[in-house]
């Protein structure tokens, strides 16, 4: 299955100078998308990308992204609007069979492995989009009740009480 927003550069076109393009999600890809990441709409999706070759086997991709959104309110389930603007890098290169994983800080980017003759910068995207949404979108005047007290214990068990509060954790 083909990604949503698939903007794909091929590693040919990459040279000694950065390859900069600017990406715009369609309607009908932002019909897709929001499916994908369960969001009521997704209303604008752009994105400024720059690949660098850092040698002949890695590539660099700088990436800025601005995002409007409505997703469903995680307490009362009304609709929220949204909107996120986010930057990240990735490292593409040969992925090393047999060798050891390559180990980076927290400050380097992620590394991708290579997977044809092209990069898919509108997948990056989208994939770094659905880690910037709010895991639990909530509506200003959405209201949580405040957990009940519980009532002392009457009856016949009422004298177990002391026992279970020695026993909790």
């Amino acid at each position: 299955m083909a990604p949503e927003f698939s903007r794909r550069v091929a590693l040919a076109q990459l040279g000694a100078e950065p390859f900069r393009q600017r990406i715009e999600a369609t309607a009908e890809e932002r019909k897709k998308l929001s499916l994908r990441f369960d969001l009521v709409s997704l209303d604008h999706l752009v994105a400024e990308v720059v690949l660098r070759r850092q040698n002949p086997e890695t590539i660099l991709l700088e990436a800025e992204f601005t995002a409007d959104f409505e997703q469903c309110c995680a307490v009362s389930l009304e609709p929220v609007r949204g909107a996120v603007s986010d930057c990240f890098s990735l490292v593409y290169g040969v992925a090393a069979e047999d060798g050891p994983a390559i180990a980076f800080s927290g400050d380097e980017p992620a590394f991708e492995p290579l997977n044809g003759d092209s990069i898919d910068v509108g997948e990056a995207v989208a994939q770094e989009l659905s880690l910037a949404l709010p895991l639990f979108p909530r509506h200003p005047e959405a209201l949580i009740d405040e957990p009940a007290s519980a009532e002392p214990l009457d009856g016949p068990f009422a004298a177990l009480a002391p026992l279970r509060k020695d026993a909790e954790c």
